[in-house]
């Protein structure tokens, strides 16, 4: 019997207009095997959070070059606990200044992918991590 493949979700919170980057992404979590659904532009927390659900994903990526890190991931974070989905690895994406990186692990995101970061990275990280919860 194969491996279930691991279901993730890459998302646009808060008004960024650009998502060529979290396209990027979900094409090489695809080639590297995984499911990926992805909810387009403009995304509330709440929308990412009921498809998150809804999906039945393992992992959700959440992409921003808008600045509204700070405080979109967090809630996103908080919306998945408090639907009891806490399994579900939350990461995130874009152009995020170091500084906000420890903010946002304390918060609940578990690793915070920057421009430069190579794309197998990103989906060992996954693969690791969804196995290590599972």
């Amino acid at each position: 019997m194969s491996e279930a493949k691991i279901r993730v979700l890459v998302a646009k919170p808060g008004l960024d207009g650009h998502d060529r980057g979290a396209l990027v992404v979900a094409k090489a979590l695809r080639d590297a095997g995984m499911e990926v659904i992805y909810t387009g532009l403009r995304q509330t927390p709440q929308q990412i959070v009921a498809t998150a659900i809804q999906e039945d994903v393992d992992a959700v990526g959440l992409s921003s070059l808008s600045g509204a890190h700070m405080h979109l991931f967090p809630e996103v974070v908080r919306l998945l606990r408090a639907a009891g989905a806490d399994d579900v690895l939350v990461i995130g994406g874009g152009v995020i200044p170091d500084d906000d990186i420890p903010a946002l692990k304390e918060a609940g995101i578990l690793e915070v992918f920057t421009p430069g970061t190579p794309l197998g990275s990103m989906s060992e990280y996954i693969r690791q991590n969804v196995k290590a919860r599972g």
